[in-house]
């Protein structure tokens, strides 16, 4: 989606504490409105990270698994949607 979706999420949710992930608004896709966890496309992440920071595919891919997907940030950690087609 984009950013702007990230905008109307933390103004409809004005009142929630809402975490984000930095650099990627552009691969918002909703938010659990039970959690009130974010939710982001992996593959508009990895997207991001290959034309953003210029990252090949396979460097992307560590990169977002080890420092993005894999940090913990407690109950409010992002949502990761496995998105991705594997052929």
């Amino acid at each position: 989606m984009s950013s702007r979706l990230l905008e109307g999420i933390v103004h409809y949710y004005e009142d929630e504490d809402i975490l984000t992930a930095d650099g990627f608004d552009e691969a918002v896709i909703g938010i659990d409105d039970k959690t009130m966890r974010v939710i982001y496309s992996v593959t508009k992440c990895i997207e991001i990270l290959m034309t953003e920071v210029d990252m090949s595919m396979e460097e992307a891919v560590e990169f977002f698994e080890f420092n993005v997907k894999g940090s913990e940030l407690g109950e409010k950690t992002p949502i990761w949607c496995e998105d991705m087609l594997i052929e």
